[in-house]
């Protein structure tokens, strides 16, 4: 079967069979040894091979020649209803767009009665009757509603890679503008919307039996929150404010909304760490816990502690991480109490060797520290800034740099002063260490401006602390001192034990007695 609008997810690439230059065919042994000569060949070719465009999987009106109608605006009143509902139906056919010359004119047909249809809804008054939601509804879900393709790289990484884009944009585009017009139109009645647009429609994947040619074939549509797994942004940005709509226009499905991203979010995290639209559903989410009344669900708070703070672990966090963020700081300005869990949650997960991500959980918690209350920096102040010191020892300059950082933030460094007591034992050490041994001039700069500030706020502690420190020092170097000198003796002891051995082997085999070697070891088995 066709895809998107009926091509395959993708185009298989045509392999060019190259011949040497004399016009000598390579046979298969021949062409296996240059396999293995060059074992990145076919990697390399695969690359410049990818295409930028993919299409996904529809059931592909076949057979059916579109007809120009008449415009909306040149019919009278009373059959515009009709015509309307006309169009919708012409609307629901859909063509392979893998084959740009195929269905020119019923392309073209399509593309500019979408265009009419929108221009209609949006300065129409009253076109909106109770007749027309159901096609609307029928003719959107005809577009938009398929299965998405497989990702053309399997080794795609959203980081570095272009991501595939959707032959039949030209369409969807139009279909997406067309259902948004819907949604904010002032004639929408979501009395009437609700019957067509349910948990059916927000969700589940419809599956259905076709038959071509005495050929079962298994067709899969995704409902709207699976589109958001689409490689193309332009589409996922359109689905975000549509099922942003949606959620304020429909009470009755906004508990249903929540529980299936939280699902998505779990299945993402422990189970497949791929999902192409976890920030698009995040930046949703923070204008949703923007709104939540006060004091908070028990639901709302389950929902921070085990679905957002487990999302840090994925290691592409990258790509949304500026939207958790949000939604993180969101719940603690609604809810103080909740700052602990979240502080100790991030520590639960902290990177230990990828330092792109460190530096994103210590800008994360800087955003924090910026809305916490003194009560509670008191409560994690401990934890955290054990952590901040394994970071300002970090040799990966960004890593200490960002967590130097935040002595520049004035709200922070009021709640350090007035900790400056358990905050200051904690940095301390690391601080004077780093100071004299760090590789990196800026941060070693950084860190005097730090030591300095610390002399300012509490000079008789930072005093006592560098005379322990300094104490401290010199017991280690004493005790350094003591074990190099016990090293020194015991190797000492081993050379002399390996000499005295030998004078007794070679005097044993002189005098004939074997048994001398043995009572000497004996002996001094007995001795250790």
């Amino acid at each position: 079967m066709s895809a998107a609008g009926g091509a395959s997810a993708s185009a298989t690439p045509s392999t060019s069979h190259h011949t040497p230059s004399s016009g000598a065919t390579l046979h298969a042994p021949t062409a296996g040894f240059v396999d293995k000569i060059d074992p990145f060949k076919k990697g390399s070719l695969k690359r410049k091979q990818k295409k930028s465009q993919g299409s996904s999987r529809y059931r592909i009106s076949s057979d059916v020649e579109l007809q120009q109608l008449p415009l909306l605006k040149d019919v009278s009143s009373s059959e515009q209803e009709a015509l309307f509902i006309k169009k919708l139906r012409q609307c629901c056919i859909v063509f392979d767009f893998m084959d740009p010359v195929a269905d020119l004119k019923g392309k073209e047909i399509k593309r500019a009665t979408l265009n009419e249809l929108v221009d209609y809804i949006t300065t129409g008054k009253g076109v909106l009757t109770e007749a027309v939601y159901p096609e609307i509804i029928r003719m959107i879900a005809c577009n938009l509603f398929r299965t998405l393709p497989p990702s053309e790289n399997p080794d795609f990484d959203p980081e570095e890679d272009d991501p595939t884009l959707e032959a039949s944009w030209p369409h969807l585009q139009l279909v997406y503008e067309f259902f948004l017009r819907f949604l904010e139109s002032p004639d929408f009645q979501p009395t009437i919307g609700k019957r067509v647009i349910d948990q059916k429609f927000v969700l589940q994947v419809n599956v259905t039996f076709i038959n071509f040619s005495c050929t079962n074939v298994l067709f899969l549509r995704k409902k709207l929150l699976e589109l958001f797994d689409s490689e193309d942004p332009r589409e996922r940005d359109f689905l975000k404010t549509v099922l942003h709509r949606i959620y304020g226009k429909f009470l009755g499905l906004r508990a249903f909304i929540r529980k299936q991203i939280n699902n998505i979010f779990l299945r993402f995290i422990y189970e497949t760490e791929h999902f192409n639209g976890v920030g698009e559903l995040l930046e949703i989410l923070g204008s949703i816990i923007n709104g939540f009344a006060l004091p908070l669900k028990q639901e709302h708070k389950q929902f921070l502690v085990k679905v957002l703070i487990p999302l840090h672990k994925p290691k592409f966090l990258g790509l949304y991480h500026a939207q958790l963020a949000y939604c993180v700081v969101q719940f603690l300005e609604k809810d103080a109490g909740l700052t602990e869990q979240v502080i100790l949650g991030l520590l639960k997960y902290w990177p230990k060797t990828f330092s792109q991500k460190e530096v994103m959980f210590l800008g994360e918690i800087e955003e924090i520290l910026d809305v916490i209350e003194p009560t509670q920096f008191v409560k994690i102040q401990t934890p955290l800034f054990r952590q901040v010191a394994k970071c300002v020892s970090s040799p990966h300059f960004q890593v200490a740099e960002r967590a130097l950082y935040f002595w520049n933030n004035e709200y922070i460094l009021s709640l350090i002063e007035e900790n400056s007591n358990v905050v200051m034992p904690i940095m301390f050490p690391a601080l004077y260490r780093i100071s004299k041994e760090h590789w990196n001039q800026t941060i070693i700069a950084l860190v005097y401006n730090v030591l300095k500030t610390f002399m300012e706020v509490n000079s008789k502690l930072f005093d006592e602390l560098t005379a322990n420190y300094k104490q401290e020092r010199q017991k280690e170097k004493k005790k350094e001192k003591e074990r190099d000198e016990l090293w020194k003796r015991l190797s000492e002891l081993e050379l002399n034990h390996n000499k005295s051995q030998q004078q007794l082997a070679s005097s044993s085999q002189s005098s004939g007695n074997p048994n001398a070697l043995n009572s000497h070891i004996y002996e001094t088995g007995k001795l250790v």
